[in-house]
C-alpha cells in the first residue's frame, strides 16, 4: 500500500482538501462498482480507489502517508523509527466504515453483522543504559490499561448472563434506515442508540465493572528489548494495548526506547567511535593504550610515527545489528595532545631535536610551503 500514488488513483492533487477527496471517491466508486461494472478491470479498479480513499479520507492516516509514505506511519522493524511524531496516535480508521457502508448499500452490497473495534493504542516510553540497548535486555513495566472486565466476559452483565437481546437491531449492533443522497435514496447503517451498538440490553449490571465491561487499572508487562535497538527506536507490542468498549481486538502497546549515552563511546548506526587523545611522545615514538569496548578493554597497539587524525579501526567491535548476525567496528580517532607548558630545560632539548629535522622530513608540511612560494 505503501508505494502507490493514492492522489493519483483518486485523480486529485496533493493539496486537496477533504471535501475533494470524498467527492473524487464518490464519481470514482459509482463508476467502477462491481454491481454496475461485473469486469474483472472494474473490479481491481473499485478495490483500489477504495485502498486509496481509506488512506486519504482518514487525517492521521493522510498525514502519516504525506509524511513517511506509509499509513502506519514510522514502525520499527523495516527502518529506523524517528522521533515520536505520529507515534502518539491512537488505532482506528475514523469514519471510512460508515461512509464506505453507505455507498456499499447503496447498490445492495451486504456487510458483517456485527461491527468489530480496534481499542486504542497505549503510547509509553523507558529509558534504558547504553549496554542494554546494545546487547538487548528482558524489562518490565507497568502501564495504566483498559481490559475487558473478567467477571462479565465484557459484556456488563451480572456473571456474564443478565442481558438480553436488542429488539431494535436484534443483537447486531447496527440498524439500517434510509437516507436520500446525490445517488437517490440509499440504505445507511449506523450504531444502535437502544443498546449503545452493543446488541444487548442490560437487564442487571456487573457489580465489578458498573456494566460497562471493561475495567482500568494497571498491569504489568514484560518488555524484551532486542540487541542493537538504537535511540529514538520504537518497539510495538500487538494486542497489548487497550481493550475496546465494544466487540474487537485490542489495540497495541508502543514502547519508544530512549538509550543513556555511554561515557566514553559514541554510536553511530553499528558502528562504536572513540576520539583517543595521547601524548604527543606517544604518538612520535609509538606505545600501547588501553580502551574501552562493549566486552571490556582492549590494548591499542599505536605505530610509530602515527600522524594526528590517524583512524584505526577495530573489527566486529562495534554493535551488533539489529535482528541480524552482524556487528559494526570501533573507529578510534588518535589525536595527539601537547602538554599545557614547558619548563626552559625541556624548551631547550626540544629545541636541539627540531634542529636534526629539515623542512623536507615534514611531506605536507613541505608541500605547503611549496605551494605559498609559487
Amino acid at each position: 500500500m505503501a508505494n502507490k500514488d493514492y492522489y493519483n488513483i483518486l485523480g486529485v492533487e496533493k493539496n486537496a482538501s477533504a471535501d475533494e477527496i470524498k467527492s473524487a471517491y464518490r464519481r470514482l466508486a459509482k463508476k467502477y462498482h462491481p454491481d454496475l461494472n461485473k469486469t474483472d478491470e472494474a473490479q481491481a479498479k473499485f478495490k483500489e480507489i477504495n485502498e486509496a480513499y481509506e488512506v486519504l479520507g482518514d487525517e492521521k492516516k493522510r498525514a502519516n502517508y504525506d509524511q513517511y509514505g506509509s499509513a502506519d506511519g514510522p514502525q520499527f522493524g523495516g527502518g529506523g523509527a524517528g522521533g515520536f511524531g505520529d507515534f502518539f496516535s491512537g488505532g482506528g480508521a475514523g469514519g471510512f466504515g460508515d461512509f464506505f457502508s453507505d455507498i456499499f448499500s447503496a447498490f445492495g452490497g451486504e456487510r458483517n453483522s456485527r461491527v468489530m473495534e480496534r481499542g486504542e493504542d497505549i503510547n509509553v516510553s523507558i529509558t534504558i543504559p547504553f549496554e542494554d540497548a546494545c546487547f538487548g535486555c528482558e524489562k518490565e513495566i507497568s502501564v495504566s490499561r483498559i481490559d475487558k472486565c473478567s467477571d462479565c466476559n465484557g459484556t456488563g452483565a451480572k456473571n456474564g448472563r443478565e442481558f438480553e437481546t436488542c429488539p431494535d437491531c436484534h443483537g447486531t449492533g447496527r440498524v439500517r434506515y434510509q437516507q436520500r443522497t446525490m445517488f437517490g435514496t440509499t440504505i445507511r447503517e449506523a450504531g444502535c442508540q437502544k443498546c449503545n451498538a452493543t446488541g444487548k440490553i442490560i437487564k442487571e449490571k456487573c457489580s465489578s465493572c458498573g456494566g460497562k465491561g471493561y475495567k482500568k487499572g494497571i498491569k504489568s508487562v514484560k518488555v524484551k528489548v532486542p540487541a542493537g535497538i538504537d535511540d529514538g527506536q520504537v518497539l510495538r507490542m500487538k494486542g497489548q494495548g487497550n481493550a475496546p468498549i465494544r466487540d474487537g481486538t485490542n489495540g497495541d502497546l508502543n514502547i519508544k526506547i530512549n538509550v543513556q549515552p555511554h561515557k566514553i563511546l559514541v554510536r553511530k548506526g553499528n558502528d562504536l567511535c572513540l576520539d583517543l587523545y595521547i601524548p604527543f611522545t606517544t604518538a612520535l615514538l609509538g606505545g600501547k593504550v588501553e580502551i574501552p569496548t562493549l566486552n571490556g578493554n582492549y590494548t591499542l597497539t599505536i605505530p610509530e610515527l602515527t600522524a594526528n587524525g590517524t583512524v584505526m579501526r577495530i573489527k566486529n567491535k562495534g554493535v551488533k545489528a539489529l535482528q541480524r548476525d552482524y556487528y559494526g567496528d570501533l573507529l578510534v580517532t588518535v589525536k595527539a595532545e601537547v602538554p599545557k607548558s614547558l619548563d626552559k630545560k625541556t624548551k631547550t632539548m626540544i629545541e636541539e631535536i627540531a634542529k636534526q629535522f629539515d623542512e623536507k622530513s615534514y611531506a605536507k608540511y613541505s608541500s605547503y610551503i611549496s605551494k605559498m612560494k609559487k
